[in-house]
């Protein structure tokens, strides 16, 4: 999409703090982060969140949590444990209309983010 942020930053475009890529998926810091260690994983194919899920091939959704249980490993928050969010339209806080899961550890979380 030409004026997607999360599109941008995949090509390069808009600079971020990368933490993993592969054929797939991408994962960086987020730049207002609600935990000690805030990632975003994101779908290299442009859907605009969950409920378009149809559109994603399978193994392609299945990466974004694959890469999500990498990046807590790679952050060092995979044993203490760590939250994957994503949300879904506007009434959930959906920032950006390009599927992409939240990665949150490093520091006990809030129950009421659950």
């Amino acid at each position: 999409m030409e004026y997607c942020i999360f599109c941008k930053i995949i090509k390069g475009e808009i600079p971020s703090q990368k933490i993993y890529e592969d054929e797939t998926t991408y994962a960086f810091r987020d730049i207002n982060p609600q935990a000690k260690h805030h990632a975003l994983v994101v779908c290299k194919r442009h859907v605009t969140g969950l409920a378009d899920h149809a559109a994603l091939p399978e193994q392609e959704l299945a990466a974004c949590l694959r890469t999500a249980a990498k990046v807590a490993e790679m952050l060092g928050i995979a044993e203490s444990g760590y939250r994957v969010v994503t949300n879904c339209g506007s009434d959930a806080c959906q920032s950006v209309a390009h599927l992409h899961f939240h990665v949150l550890g490093g520091e006990k979380l809030s129950a009421q983010m659950a």
